[in-house]
């Protein structure tokens, strides 16, 4: 019916076979003039509302020039205009002119014309309507048109053109002629349509983002991204050449729309959440009346060591009960996916698209192969039927690769954009949580959800669609199966569901042994990062053995481990290569069983292998899928739990501006948790603006809380706080960031050079700037790694001054310096002729010496305010307050200095100048939340407790532009691997190994041929047997040799897997101890001027990489590689002629691969340099959150944070970028192999089998995935073998001197104990100046010897010497005249001892940390534990020697620490001791005890005092004075006092006058 109205319509016939059968076969005309006219005509004005749209837009027309492009595409139109109108005239003069004949022309002969006519002034409008559209360079749709309508025109075109050449002449002129001009106008539209018609106005943003600029075409074969990867080729990427972010790409923008998504869903979770509670509540109202709410008596400020003797089992009970609690403990959930959904909803969707039009294209290619058998059995079909088969599976594979690349890119983008919106969600969170919610996590914690859980979610995302894909396509080629080879389909199909439980297996046990290897890693990071923290105490006690034989025994279990995963991995690689074999076996064998009828054919069998691959990547896939899922799952309930938690609640300080006081509480009672007991009680305070306000009180009695309940950073159970204006706050822990000196000061102020001078002369950073050499410019490390414990104080102290707030929060910030720096601060700073005093101050302080000159004084008594008042009416009054006099006043009876009142400062800080802690700092908050955890840890021995840095840390860049940076950048590594590390790679495994790999691969690859083969033979039987019955011995034969190749195969493979993670496990084990056993025999200044994160790096994440990434890549490499090499020798056997194409093709390959990795492998590494910088600045606003709110700086840390992210995304989108460039380049060269293995099949069809085409096309199929891998993999492990690298350039460090040597002391000796410096010089680095220049001096054995002198006077660094630390630079020391170094360290440092500053412990037994060799006995140690005081304490343990010290000694106080490393000295008897400021780090009473205990047990010894406090020293034999280096004065205590010199000035600032009062 539809045919006949065409035909009348055009005149001819419509559609007739005949046309196609014959060797040169054309389309009918009428079919020409119509449906492939409609087919172009209909997309355009299908598409043409989208492109008009911008003129409904009501914006200014014409913003954007008209450009030349523009025009030209204008014009063309136009012209093409005027041929429908010429077409439509010369139709006209045919039917009406003067010559017209009777016969009028058909329909069509008007109506096309009309149609493009119409169709043309269409054009034009969508082309103005897209140069209107802001930022638009072309039209896809337009492009796609012009696309469609040039390749329908290709018909028309040969027809005209063969009729022409037929007939030897052109029938119809002016239709011919108007034909090929628009022909021609078609083409030129098609070529312009593919430029980018860029604006004047988007030319700049171009050049930083060439995205922004790209055509579609350009973006569909990412040819804008080739700038890149040219850039990258030529030299090494750094980040500055990465492009902008797209700005629907950028943080700010996904942030905004996620944290919209997000309250929005969060608000409803919330609703649902309270719903449920009241429902609980209702039911459990009659249990909750029986239950009394807990208390947790939090910061009670009970002592520590009182604490700590408490029951362990006790705290047990806690711990579960808190668990519980925990684990009831409910919180919104169900919100985060469905604001993933929301936020992203486009994406997604555009992706599913895209993943669903792959899916179903996959199948046409085992279609499009079936036909191309048959073509080839079928000797009379013509030859164009091939060639067309051949461009369909070329065309049907470019269309699967375009489809799939932009699937993947938006897949990937996702991913990306999910876990950048989560971790900005994190951050932003962690800004405004509540303490309530801070207790719950760590900083560790929380840096995990923003790193781990986020990355996660990123993984997942990426595959998502693979949840219904995988079905789809399983189901599709079940059904496609079927149709082949009927029910015998399911015996395939059962033995892959029978592999899923295998696989699941598996997966379970290698599960479990990734969980030991896990614990065993853990172990080993976590003692590393104790020998790490710790390692100058391992070199002073030459400790080093015991803890490198440690970590060698954990090692060895993980090995153990590891080769039990080696062993799983090779079974379940055997199981995987085998599949495949034993599926298609498994449904052959069956099929031909089942009747004798069913003879395997060619297309059968091929079409059936190219299913069954299509069947196992889903099949593989939906398990680990649904795993990590499943793992995510985990990571969304942490999430939901930390984001939905409370914030702080903004309204518990008022500003209000009219108060007539600054600062005025009343009736106010605070308390550090929502349900907890209150740590501040009816607390009433008026202070007036512009007074100086002093807040005292015991240890724990509520002064830092106080302050903090003034920042809003505690609950507000009652009462009413007002604050009028702008706060500063100086937390007791100085706050450093890592940026310069100045920075740290301004603090996002405007710099003004005046102030800052003012500000830096006030705060006695003078004298600092000298010694740093870039002066304020110079950068501080991480945590303020190079400065000391006072410097850090100061600059805290001068970032408050120079904020020029009104009202200023100062806790304690005299305490970490030195007295008369002290003195300074408070005359210059703080007091009443300083530069804030006209500003409110409230000073928590222990210096009882500055209080007479405050305004008023407050007095904490366990969180009351018990008294206010001035210093001389309190004094009177007999109150709490003079109580606190007496109690500090003993002590320093007639001092008038700040020093000593830090002695029972929080028990934690020494008031050393040069006390340097190496640990997050902690800030206020946290340290407050803590408390209530009985075990306080010491801040500064929190982790690396050494003082690493002592002076080294003033000197080191003194001076010299060398030193400038303390810490050196770490270097990426550019260019190319050294092919020397793949050396060193294969020689940690093992030559032997190597070869026997390599060789059992390839044969490996020779059975997988051989078994193809022999399949291709099989099918040729089905020819041979034609209508014959088919011999059952002949059948067996064919499916035997068929399995047994197939097994033998994953024989191979078994084996070849097994050798190579047997060798794996090898080089794990030999790079290790390698860099261990140079790590412990490094000198200590590489310690000084590396983070320790740096170093654990090595051991952490490098150590992985060797152990688990580099074997896993290296295995698939060479498969992979293998099996390409197999697939081209295959097809050039089978089809000799391949040979031609196979060169240009491997050299394009090798061109694109050599191109590509290069700028993959920075990619890569800029990617995770840039991703450090966003966890560091994390890790850093969290421990300095309090100080952040109390300037109300969270916006400017946030933007910071935006800026961060930023920088990583742009590495992270074009790694994405990189990675699709290359994909579908390579499977653009695929697609030609697959091409040209089809039509070389056409060209020799005559002289080979069907058997072998099948085989040869279905083989080529499989190549384009494998040719991707192939590069991925050998990027990948490039950017991995980097790890060996890095590896061995720690395993290649200058070690120190040997530990021992020939020249052995005797077993006696130091016996007398004497020392004797000649002209003794030193310095810390080669680069840098003298410490000591030229010390000379003798000092008799049992000599008890002071050392004292200011900061950086060089004090500590006599006792680095001592045990070679250092080494000289000149001069000797001679102990019992024996030169030290001529001996080895570790007979030197057994022979000494130290009670150092910090008391350092390791995670393990008491008895481990006492005595880590056992050469002791119990006796020994229980008498070494008696004379230190600690025996009752440990007697009292439940495991005695046994008990478990946790990391750094938390769970004792410090006081208890340094007993123990008391009872260290004492077991090691020997004549020569240094105490490097012992007891800067306890109270009172423990000071004592070590005092005594020293007297009475090292009296026969020469001991060696560094002080601090002068108090300590008064009654020693002699006083050795240091200043810059050089002994000033070296004579008795009372000799020194009556000089009146250096010592007589210090002492004098301490306070001490009168020698007698302060014998101790």
């Amino acid at each position: 019916m539809c045919a006949a109205f065409l035909e009348e319509y055009c005149g001819s016939v419509f559609w007739n076979e005949s046309y196609l059968e014959r060797e040169d076969p054309d389309l009918p005309v009428c079919l020409e003039q119509t449906v492939l006219v409609w087919i172009p005509l209909g997309f355009l004005w299908l598409c043409a509302p989208w492109n008009l749209m911008s003129f409904c837009k009501r914006s200014q027309v014409n913003t954007k020039r008209r450009t030349k492009l523009y025009l030209c595409k204008q014009l063309v139109v136009f012209l093409l205009f005027l041929t429908a109108i010429g077409g439509l005239i010369v139709t006209l003069v045919e039917d009406f002119g003067p010559n017209s004949s009777a016969e009028k022309n058909s329909a069509v002969f008007y109506t096309n014309p009309v149609l493009f006519a119409v169709t043309w002034i269409l054009l034009l409008l969508c082309q103005e309507g897209v140069r209107r559209k802001e930022k638009v360079v072309d039209s896809a749709s337009l492009f796609l048109f012009w696309l469609l309508l040039v390749l329908c025109d290709i018909f028309p075109f040969q027809t005209l053109l063969r009729e022409a050449l037929r007939l030897g002449e052109v029938r119809d002129v002016p239709r011919f002629s108007l034909f090929y001009i628009s022909f021609g106008l078609e083409v030129i539209a098609l070529i312009l349509s593919a430029l980018a018609d860029i604006s004047p106005e988007t030319k700049e943003l171009v050049k930083k983002n060439p995205e922004a600029g790209a055509t579609f075409l350009s973006r569909t074969t990412f040819n804008w991204f080739n700038g890149m990867v040219v850039k990258g080729y030529k030299k090494p990427l750094v980040q500055e050449d990465m492009w902008e972010l797209n700005e629907v790409d950028s943080i700010s923008y996904i942030s905004q729309r996620f944290s919209h998504h997000m309250q929005l869903e969060l608000g409803k979770a919330r609703i649902r959440f309270h719903k449920k509670l009241k429902n609980k509540l209702i039911k459990n109202r009659s249990k909750s009346m029986e239950t009394p709410s807990e208390s947790n008596g939090l910061g009670k400020g009970v002592s520590q060591d009182v604490l700590m003797m408490e029951e362990k089992g006790k705290k047990e009970d806690e711990n579960k009960q808190k668990k519980k609690k925990k684990e009831d403990t409910n919180y919104p959930n169900s919100w985060l996916v469905t604001t993933i959904y929301k936020t992203f909803k486009w994406l997604l969707i555009e992706s599913a698209f895209f993943k669903l039009l792959q899916d179903l294209l996959a199948f046409a290619s085992p279609q499009i192969l079936k036909l191309m058998i048959s073509f080839t059995q079928d000797k009379s079909s013509y030859a164009w039927e091939g060639y067309l088969y051949a461009v369909l599976l070329l065309v049907v594979a470019l269309l699967q690769s375009l489809f799939l690349q932009q699937c993947l890119r938006r897949c990937f983008v996702l991913g990306m954009k999910v876990q950048t919106a989560l971790m900005a969600a994190v951050y932003k969170k962690a800004l405004v949580m509540s303490n309530d919610n801070r207790k719950e996590s760590t900083v560790g914690e929380t840096v995990n959800l923003m790193s781990a859980d986020a990355q996660r979610f990123n993984d997942v995302t990426k595959f998502i669609h693979l949840l219904w894909s995988c079905p789809l396509q399983i189901i599709v080629s079940i059904v496609f199966l079927w149709l082949e080879l009927g029910p015998s389909t399911l015996a395939g199909v059962a033995v892959m569901l029978l592999m899923v439980p295998v696989n699941g297996l598996l997966a379970n046990q290698a599960k479990k042994i990734q969980q030991e290897n896990m614990k065993s890693k853990d172990k080993r990071l976590k003692i590393m990062n104790e020998i790490l923290n710790g390692i100058k105490t391992l070199k002073l006690f030459a400790w080093e053995p015991s803890f490198q034989t440690q970590v060698e025994n954990i090692r060895g279990e993980e090995l153990k481990v590891m080769r039990k995963f080696a062993y799983l991995t090779s079974f379940s690689t055997f199981i995987s290569n085998c599949a495949p074999t034993l599926v298609s076996l498994a449904t052959f064998a069956v099929f031909v069983a089942v009747s004798s009828d069913n003879i395997l054919t060619a297309e059968k069998a091929f079409t059936s292998i190219s299913l069954f691959n299509i069947l196992r990547q889903p099949l593989s896939m939906l398990p680990m899928l649904i795993a990590s899922i499943v793992q995510t799952t985990v990571s969304k309930k942490r999430l939901e739990k930390f984001l939905g938690g409370d914030d702080l609640e903004s309204d518990i300080v008022c500003h209000d501006p009219s108060f007539n006081s600054a600062v005025s509480i009343c009736d106010g009672s605070f308390a550090w948790e929502k349900d907890s007991e209150p740590l501040l009680k009816s607390v009433s305070l008026d202070i007036k603006p512009g007074r100086l306000v002093a807040v005292v009180g015991a240890v724990g009695s509520g002064k830092s809380s106080l302050l903090s309940a003034l920042l809003g950073e505690m609950h507000r159970t009652k009462g009413f706080v007002n604050i009028q204006s702008s706060l500063a706050f100086v937390p007791q822990q100085a706050w450093i960031q890592s940026a310069t000196l100045r920075d740290n000061i301004l603090f996002g102020s405007p710099y003004e050079e005046q102030r800052f001078k003012d500000v830096l002369e006030a705060c006695a950073l003078g004298p600092d700037l000298k010694l740093l050499s870039a002066g304020d410019l110079t950068e501080i490390g991480e945590k303020g790694i190079n400065l000391s414990g006072g410097q850090k104080q100061r600059v805290s102290l001068a970032r408050a001054v120079y904020s020029q707030a009104d009202i200023f929060l100062l806790d304690d910030p005299l305490s970490a310096v030195d007295s008369h720096v002290g003195k300074h601060l408070f005359d210059k700073v703080i007091g009443p002729d300083g530069l804030l005093k006209d500003k409110t101050r409230i000073l928590v302080t222990h210096g009882v010496s500055f209080l007479p000159c405050v305004d008023e004084v407050v007095v904490l008594v366990n969180g009351r305010v018990s008294e206010v008042g001035s210093y001389q009416s309190l004094r009177a009054s007999k109150g709490a307050f003079s109580e606190f006099l007496d109690a500090y006043g003993p002590e320093q009876s007639n001092q008038t200095s700040s020093e000593d009142g830090c002695h029972d400062k929080e028990d934690f800080i020494s008031d050393s100048e040069d006390n340097q802690s190496d640990v997050p700092l902690a800030d206020a908050v946290s340290l407050m939340l803590r408390r209530e955890n009985s075990n306080r840890r010491s801040q500064r021995g929190n982790r690396s407790s050494f003082r690493l840095r002592k002076n080294s840390n003033l000197k080191s860049p003194e001076n010299t532009k060398k030193a400038q940076r303390l810490i050196e950048k770490e270097t990426v590594e550019t260019g190319q691997v050294k092919f020397s590390v793949w050396f060193q790679y294969m020689q940690a495994m093992g030559w032997g190994y190597s070869f026997w790999v390599f060789f059992i691969y390839i044969i490996q690859n020779v059975a997988f041929i051989c078994q193809n083969l022999w399949l291709s033979d099989w099918t040729n039987d089905a020819v041979e047997h034609f209508n014959q019955t088919y011999s059952p011995m002949k059948r067996d034969t064919r499916v035997g040799v068929f399995g047994a190749l197939g097994m033998t195969q994953g024989l191979f493979v078994f084996l070849g897997t097994l050798l190579l993670t047997n060798a794996a496990v090898n080089a794990s084990h030999v790079l290790h101890s390698k860099l261990l056993d140079n790590v412990l025999r490094v000198p200590m200044v590489f310690f000084d001027t590396t983070p320790l994160g740096r170093v654990l790096n090595r051991f952490a994440k490098d150590i992985f990489t060797i152990d688990e990434v580099i074997p896993q890549l290296f295995s698939s490499w060479i498969m992979y590689l293998l099996g390409i090499l197999g697939t081209m020798v295959f097809l050039c056997l089978s089809t000799p002629l391949f040979i031609i194409v196979i060169i240009p093709l491997a050299a394009i390959y090798f061109f694109i691969q050599r191109f590509y990795i290069p700028t993959s492998r920075q990619l890569r590494r800029l990617e995770s340099v840039s991703c450090s910088p966003i966890y560091s600045h994390f890790g850093e606003t969290m421990s300095g959150l309090s100080v952040i709110r109390a300037y109300n700086h969270q916006e400017r840390f946030m933007k910071h944070n935006e800026v961060t992210i930023d920088e990583n995304l742009k590495t992270i989108y074009s790694r994405i970028m990189s990675n699709r460039w290359l994909a579908i380049r390579l499977q653009f060269l695929g697609n030609l192999v697959v091409f040209f293995a089809a039509v070389f099949a056409v060209i020799s069809r005559n002289s080979i089998d069907s058997g072998l085409v099948g085989l040869s096309i279905s083989y080529a199929l499989n190549v384009t995935l494998t040719l991707n891998l192939v590069v991925s993999v050998t990027s990948q492990l490039e950017t991995s073998i980097v790890a060996v690298e890095r590896v061995s350039e720690y395993s290649e460090l200058e070690n120190e001197a040997p530990w021992v040597t020939q020249h052995r002391p005797s077993e006696k000796w130091p016996e007398v104990g004497s020392l004797q410096f000649v002209d003794y010089k030193v310095r810390y680095r080669p680069e840098l100046d003298l410490v000591l220049k030229g010390i000379s001096c003798d000092i008799g054995g049992t000599e008890k010897i002071g050392i004292v002198g200011r900061t950086g006077a060089g004090k500590s660094s006599l006792a680095n010497c001592l045990f070679r630390i250092i080494e000289a630079a000149e001069g000797r020391i001679l102990i019992d005249n024996v030169d030290i170094s001529t001996i080895g360290l570790h007979d030197l440092r057994n022979r000494l001892t130290i009670i150092p500053q910090d008391p350092v412990l390791f995670s393990g037994t008491l008895r481990m940390n006492l005595d880590p060799f056992d050469k002791f006995s119990d006796e020994d140690l229980w008498r070494v534990l008696e004379l230190s005081h600690l025996k009752d304490y440990v007697a009292g343990l439940k495991e005695g020697l046994q008990h478990e010290v946790a990391e750094g000694g938390e769970n004792l106080s410090v006081g208890q620490r340094q007993l123990l490393c008391l009872a260290r000295a004492l077991l090691r008897k020997s004549r020569i001791l240094i105490l490097d400021e012992a007891t800067a780090a306890v109270d009172l009473e423990t000071d004592d005890l070590i005092q005594n205990t020293i007297r009475k047990e090292f009296s026969h010894c020469t001991v060696l005092t560094i002080a601090h406090r002068l108090h300590s020293i008064m009654d020693s034999s002699r006083v050795m004075v240091f200043d810059a280096g050089k002994i000033v004065e070296f004579d008795s205590p009372s000799n020194l006092m009556e000089k009146r010199g250096h010592f007589y000035s210090m002492a004098k600032d301490a306070g001490i006058t009168d020698e007698s009062k302060t014998t101790l």
